[in-house]
């Protein structure tokens, strides 16, 4: 099968995308299968459904080392980040990076939080990207809550939902970890090493499982809320942000005590 810009729109629809969405966007472009055109194609098949007003995003990260950051005879050689040059994790999958570099895509300022945006109100949502604590309520993910937008994971596991790391960020419960460090970023054309603040992301909180995101999106499903599709041959969902944000709120709190 070779999907088209199309049939792949027809099944965002189907999916409950519609005009005007704010919608971050988790892509395994593999298991979306042959698309002609390629991957851009996708891209443009959600631009034409969220239409000119509607923007979609994606989590860019970016490909920095902690072992490396820290090595003091390399300083002076190490890249700063720079939103407009600097590559998105990898880990992410090729997605994000697509975008990024999609003509008219604007990327937020934190290194380790930043995302890409495009469409009507890229510019606000990638503006103001808090430096410390970057999954808070001034962050592309705040942002989204608060515009009533969406996620939507096309072929990605459930436990790649970024959007939750605010729902740990918001949610109130003890002996949260911090994560500080150093890294180089441009400020006005020059490279600055700043000192970072946020909660740490890379691993669950204390006592839950790698993979336990996914197990707040099968919960929050469960209720009836959100919507399973398919997206060329990808099994696919769709979520409104607010009340995944709130559902995954109430887990946290409910099995971490608050």
């Amino acid at each position: 099968m070779l999907w088209t810009q199309n049939q792949l729109a027809s099944q965002l629809v189907e999916l409950g995308l519609q005009q005007g969405d704010a919608v971050l966007v988790h892509a395994a472009l593999r298991k979306v299968g042959p698309i002609l055109g390629g991957p851009d194609t996708l891209i443009d098949a959600i631009r034409t459904i969220v239409g000119p007003e509607g923007t979609m995003l994606a989590y860019c990260d970016w490909q920095a080392d902690d072992d490396i950051l820290q090595r003091a005879d390399l300083r002076d050689e190490i890249p700063p980040f720079d939103p407009q040059r600097s590559r998105s994790i990898r880990d992410n999958g090729a997605f994000p990076e697509l975008l990024r570099t999609t003509p008219g895509a604007l990327r937020s300022a934190n290194p380790g939080a930043s995302c890409a945006a495009l469409g009507g109100k890229a510019e606000w949502f990638t503006a103001d990207h808090a430096l410390d604590y970057g999954y808070g309520p001034q962050s592309p993910f705040g942002k989204l809550v608060e515009a009533g937008g969406k996620t939507m994971l096309i072929g990605a596991p459930l436990d790649t939902m970024t959007l939750l790391h605010h729902a740990e960020h918001v949610a109130d419960f003890p002996n949260k970890r911090l994560r500080r460090y150093e890294a180089p970023i441009l400020v006005d054309g020059k490279i600055v090493w700043r000192h970072f603040e946020e909660f740490d992301t890379a691993d669950p909180p204390h006592g839950l499982p790698d993979d336990y995101f996914a197990t707040i999106v099968e919960a929050f499903l469960a209720t009836g809320q959100g919507k399973r599709g398919t997206i060329g041959a990808a099994p696919s969902i769709l979520v409104e942000a607010a009340p995944m944000i709130a559902f995954g709120v109430t887990w946290l709190e409910d099995r971490l005590g608050s």
